[in-house]
């Protein structure tokens, strides 16, 4: 697995690292701290970069150690992240939260907003979800 990017808040602290994993040909994306709206826009920004870059169906976006919510960046989320996501060829979304964490609710609101542009699953850990994205690969033609 390789870093595609790192961004960095005001202060200089990473709030995410982006990695192409080339033998699970996905994109991971490990969120960390308290984001801003414009870091959760800085940061979907980039890992839309990643998805047009490496030409992958497949996302891991872990949010484990994030810190309060980004529900303020769900409404541009959903209008303009999700359909440039499937554009770019997102199909199978798996979404890592702390479920003791602010975050699980933005992500369960941004799991009600995809209206079929590609499946979105949320879970719990690292294991389960990535199960989940080696099930959907095993299912999908190769392109």
């Amino acid at each position: 697995m390789r870093i595609f990017k790192e961004l960095r808040s005001s202060t200089n602290k990473t709030f995410l690292t982006i990695y192409f994993d080339e033998q699970e040909n996905w994109v991971y994306n490990n969120w960390t701290g308290y984001v801003s709206p414009d870091n959760v826009k800085q940061g979907a920004l980039a890992v839309l970069e990643a998805f047009k870059n490496f030409k992958t169906q497949f996302g891991l976006n872990d949010n484990q150690e994030l810190v309060g919510t980004w529900d303020q960046a769900v409404d541009w989320i959903e209008e303009e992240w999700i359909p440039e996501a499937s554009e770019a060829g997102l199909r199978f979304y798996a979404h890592i939260v702390n479920q003791e964490a602010f975050a699980a609710a933005s992500a369960a609101d941004m799991l009600s907003r995809i209206k079929g542009e590609f499946t979105m699953k949320i879970f719990s850990n690292s294991l389960d979800a990535k199960q989940w994205l080696y099930s959907c690969k095993e299912a999908t033609p190769k392109v």
